[in-house]
């Protein structure tokens, strides 16, 4: 089976490749290897069989289709993916942020014909679990949504396949790159404290004072906050505004549209940024200045959904399972988390840094605490918890 979905994977890597134009840019959305196995309870799982007629949809999170992040990213990805294999493809979107309202969409996709369901984000989980046992015909694929979401007695039916990603391993990546890079006045700012933005900032700390600790970095200050939202404002600015206008150098943007915060706030003094989820280098620099984007940590939602549409198409889905995605190689583009396209510097922190570090990662020899229930221990930065903004 797994020389089957890295086939799969190959080729929806070739259809990914011709639909987006061939980017230069390093893509996290193209991992080569099959996901590591399930961690949650399965259901058993009959042999799968493509669905006549599959035809795709996806029903958006919080955001909408223009998010240049996760509802954008998987849209894009479900759209391609449809047009380069001949498949009907809709998206849907929540009249409100509501479990009853996505339960509706979702309902709505089923009654207009669509058997296999696209779900980006945690929030998904409650209508997960209210629908995808009644409706046993259809396939539902949920991404960022874990057995924390479900609730750990949950038995995932096999009709379900739901992903998480080792977010901490990049948020590791974004915060050993700055230090290496010589920034010591670092921020982070989440979205909401949920589990993955959680790992993404936690996962930044360790590396931010792995990297100080071996460079022997004094002074490395990390001010750490959530907005509490997954969107920017005037509020979410102002504070960034403080940051800025003190001493602080480059900000993890970790959270959906709150970069816009960051970004306008770090704009008005020549500040830096670091993006999430996907490469954000040309979306941030274009609206705010260029070389602004000093590296984005990225997890591969499109490759997830290439792989998983193109098993269902193929008849070899495997449901009934929680995968967690991280990496599976020592070659950074070939993983699931990993940087974006980053300002490397000779001397300071090069690519071929970035592939040792990866490397590292991979054989074990780096290690990096998923936990999310307590801090983490530092040795040579100081971290200042501010809470949440609003």
């Amino acid at each position: 089976m797994k020389k089957i979905l890295a086939l799969v994977l190959a080729l929806c890597m070739v259809f990914a490749l011709a639909a987006c134009g061939g980017s230069s840019a390093p893509a996290a959305e193209e991992p080569a290897a099959d996901a590591p196995a399930a961690d949650a309870p399965a259901a058993d799982a009959p042999a799968a069989e493509a669905p006549a007629d599959m035809m795709v949809a996806m029903i958006t999170d919080y955001g909408d289709i223009t998010d240049q992040s996760f509802n954008q990213t998987t849209y894009e990805a479900c759209k391609a993916w449809s047009e380069s294999n001949g498949v009907d493809f809709k998206y849907y979107k929540p009249t409100s942020d509501s479990d009853a309202d996505r339960i509706a969409s979702i309902e709505l996709a089923i009654d207009d014909g669509y058997n296999v369901i696209v779900m980006p984000g945690y929030a998904f989980a409650n209508a997960v679990k209210e629908t995808a046992d009644i409706y046993s015909d259809v396939t539902f694929i949920a991404l960022d949504v874990g057995a924390g979401d479900l609730g750990e007695d949950y038995v995932v039916p096999a009709n379900l396949y739901c992903a998480t990603y080792q977010e901490e391993l990049c948020g590791y990546m974004a915060g050993y790159a700055a230090v290496k890079l010589g920034y010591t006045k670092i921020g982070f700012c989440g979205g909401m404290a949920v589990p993955a933005v959680i790992r993404y900032g936690y996962g930044f700390v360790q590396g931010a004072d792995a990297a100080a600790a071996e460079t022997g970095a004094s002074g490395v200050e990390l001010k750490y906050a959530y907005a509490n939202q997954f969107y920017g404002d005037a509020d979410i600015t102002a504070k960034m505004d403080t940051w800025y206008g003190a001493d602080t150098e480059i900000v993890f943007a970790c959270g959906g549209g709150v970069y816009t915060s960051v970004a306008e706030a770090a704009a008005k003094v020549g500040g830096k940024v670091i993006g999430v989820d996907t490469d954000q280098a040309a979306l941030i620099d274009g609206q705010y200045g260029e070389g602004m984007t000093v590296t984005s940590a990225m997890k591969g939602l499109a490759a997830t959904v290439n792989t998983m549409l193109s098993s269902v198409q193929a008849g070899s889905f495997e449901g009934g399972k929680i995968d967690t995605l991280g990496l599976v190689s020592a070659t950074p583009a070939e993983n699931y988390v990993q940087l974006g396209t980053t300002q490397f510097a000779d001397g300071a922190f090069t690519e071929a840094d970035y592939e040792a570090l990866v490397a590292g990662m991979f054989d074990g020899s780096i290690t990096v605490s998923n936990n999310t229930e307590a801090e983490p221990e530092v040795t040579a930065i100081t971290v200042d918890y501010q809470g949440n903004i609003k």
